[in-house]
């Protein structure tokens, strides 16, 4: 017999709303990546912590899509094969919170925030600024290089740490009262 995943309705709620979140931050994502970005991390991190791993992982697929419609970026479309980049970096955020949360005792979730940030840094870094913007950039677009290989590297982590500060005091005034439960 088939055994059926079954996402409890509380989940798709939060997950839902979660994405709500991210969609309406995504418009300002023109006006700075530091309001869009840590936003959208607070996100994937709550999320995560209330729905589990599998809600995580599918907020961290849709978000880039989404803000790829909203904000239309040029470098994005053409040099799609930042897509799944950008997409792992997510994953590997969500799958260290999710994973070491409970680890460290009192200090697990910061611990695991931080070290999710960095973790999203570097693979982002390595993958997007290192390896696919040096390969793939249109030769037109090459002047901002420097720039880009900034934005998908050290901002990603800023904006990942910034948004596990909003995460982690969302997650301790929600855990406090009985909303999740």
């Amino acid at each position: 017999m088939e055994k059926k995943m079954k996402i409890p309705a509380k989940q798709i709620t939060l997950t839902a709303a979660m994405l709500a979140i991210c969609i309406i931050s995504q418009f300002f994502k023109n006006t700075s990546v530091f309001i869009t970005g840590p936003i959208v991390n607070a996100a994937l991190i709550i999320v995560t912590v209330f729905c589990g791993l599998l809600c995580g992982v599918i907020l961290s697929v849709i978000t880039p899509i989404t803000a790829f419609f909203i904000t239309g970026s040029p470098v994005m479309a053409a040099v799609p094969l930042m897509f799944p980049c950008i997409i792992l970096g997510n994953i590997v955020l969500v799958c260290m919170v999710y994973i070491l949360k409970n680890h460290f005792g009192k200090a697990g979730l910061p611990v695991s925030m931080v070290l999710g940030s960095i973790c999203k840094g570097a693979v982002m870094g390595l993958l997007i600024a290192l390896i696919i913007l040096p390969t793939f950039l249109p030769p037109k677009m090459a002047p901002m290089l420097p720039i880009l290989q900034k934005q998908f590297s050290l901002v990603q982590f800023i904006t990942a740490l910034i948004g596990s500060l909003y995460a982690f005091i969302i997650i301790q005034v929600l855990s406090k009262s009985k909303v999740m439960e």
